[in-house]
């Protein structure tokens, strides 16, 4: 990349700590939840494809958002991981704009199927006789793209102003990835101004997004309140798995992009959080509280091991 306004090539990542015995720590619990993510993950999307009893909008969305957790959990971990071992904790440029970009496409995409999830969840409780008609097959892919071109302009929104601003010198980037909040302070202007432009593209989109969500699923748990069944009980808990991941990946995101001012230490944490550990969460949570995934896993296990007992596709 071109750019007039750069005058640095590349850029310092200081990682989380300069303890060896530290680096060495959060090198094996990373690579652990790196691991376990993609092989959870990749579980869910692999039952998914092969249960037709899953192929329903609910898991054909639970499908997307694993892929996602999947990207979201990639493009800055392997090379964390990576630069613990070999000490080379430097980044280009055109590196660094390109995790800027791949981090914001990936949360905006999953802040849209959240969502989409949460629309889902509230017509099959609150509008049940009109489910089947309202989220059909078209609308799930409908919904699906749409989140992935907002995730794109959001990204490319982020990318531009990234590339606009200036940096004539200081590049030690006090993360273990490139993201705006960090990245902007390296720049030759006024920060104070940089932090109001945060704030209004992505700590009050954040804010506003989760405020919807939670109103509508307070509107889905009001619902089920007044329903006691099976069913209902169900409900309840595949809402309540939906509502923790909802609340474990917006607060730290809402945290760092409203005050993106604030203390570095605190934005480590929060960004090792929706980084790394919020991309297992939807495996963990999924798997452990829902039934359906769980019984279809144990098929799927049977059925590996008997391959001469095969059961045709048919989604949706």
């Amino acid at each position: 990349m071109d750019v007039a306004n750069k005058s640095v090539s590349e850029f310092v990542l200081l990682g989380l700590s300069n303890s060896w015995e530290l680096q060495l720590f959060f090198f094996m619990v990373f690579s652990l939840f790196y691991v376990a993510t993609m092989v959870g993950n990749s579980l869910i999307v692999i039952t998914v494809i092969a249960d037709s009893h899953l192929h329903s909008p609910m898991y054909f969305l639970l499908t997307n958002l694993s892929i996602i957790d999947m990207s979201l959990a990639s493009f800055a971990t392997p090379k964390m991981i990576t630069d613990y071992l070999t000490g080379h904790k430097t980044i280009s440029f055109d590196g660094c704009i390109t995790q800027i970009f791949f981090l914001h496409l990936f949360t905006g995409t999953e802040i849209i199927l959240l969502m989409a999830m949460s629309l889902d969840r509230y017509i099959a409780i609150c509008k049940p006789l009109r489910y089947a008609s309202i989220i059909s097959p078209w609308v799930c892919v409908a919904l699906m793209v749409a989140s992935w071109v907002v995730g794109v302009m959001h990204s490319m929104s982020q990318v531009i102003f990234a590339l606009t601003l200036p940096f004539c010198g200081p590049n030690e980037v006090d993360s273990f990835f490139c993201d705006l909040p960090v990245v902007f302070q390296l720049a030759c202007v006024d920060t104070y101004v940089l932090g109001l432009f945060m704030i209004s593209t992505s700590g009050i989109i954040a804010l506003s997004c989760f405020m919807l969500l939670f109103n509508s699923y307070v509107i889905v748990l009001v619902t089920i309140k007044h329903h006691s069944s099976k069913r209902s009980y169900k409900a309840l808990s595949t809402c309540t798995a939906h509502f923790i991941v909802i609340v474990m990946f917006f607060g730290p995101c809402i945290f760092i992009y409203m005050w993106p001012l604030n203390s570095f230490l605190i934005d480590k944490i929060l960004s090792v959080f929706y980084t790394i550990f919020t991309p297992i969460l939807n495996p963990i949570i999924y798997t452990l509280r829902n039934q359906e995934v769980r019984t279809a896993m144990r098929k799927l296990k049977n059925r590996l091991l008997n391959p001469n007992k095969t059961t045709p596709l048919h989604y949706f």
